[in-house]
């Protein structure tokens, strides 16, 4: 993280996949990435380049989980992580578990084909049943250990 913080330029194309279980500390990676960038990027970055299909499941500010539109929000995730890399955003970041290639090859894809470098950040060991317990402990949306440890089989390298 300390590595992109330090290479960033609002100029650059630099798609980010990250990688992990729910409560790995994705989103926590993101937070310091922001803070780690100069003022204007780390405010450009969380304005406009931090795609999560979880953000399509928040209503009024509450996280609604509905599988039966898990689909339909990974699809509008994917078309607004394309739209920024259309804009020309200088740091485009997936923020999604991941664990499988099929889940993010779509976006390395259109990363690639729009001329952005593409970088892959795995947080955490989603084989370690120690991180699972932790993750267990700490997602933010209540996805048992149970859950996770399914969701850690399912991880490719």
């Amino acid at each position: 993280m300390q590595t992109l913080a330090a290479q960033y330029h609002p100029k650059a194309r630099l798609a980010v996949i990250l990688r992990g279980l729910p409560g790995s500390g994705k989103s926590h990676w993101v937070n310091a990435l922001c803070e780690a960038l100069p003022a204007d990027g780390g405010t450009r970055l969380r304005r406009a380049g931090i795609f999560s299909t979880d953000n399509f499941f928040l209503h009024q500010g509450e996280y609604r989980f509905d599988g039966n539109k898990l689909a339909m929000n990974h699809q509008l995730n994917l078309a607004a992580f394309i739209e920024a890399l259309g804009r020309g955003e200088p740091l485009v970041i997936c923020d999604n578990t991941n664990l499988a290639h099929w889940e993010f090859v779509a976006y390395e894809a259109a990363a690639t084909a729009l001329g952005y470098a593409t970088v892959r950040v795995l947080v955490g060991d989603p084989r370690s049943r120690a991180h699972q317990t932790l993750c267990a402990g700490r997602n933010q949306h209540g996805v048992s250990l149970a859950a996770i440890t399914k969701m850690a089989r399912s991880f490719e390298k």
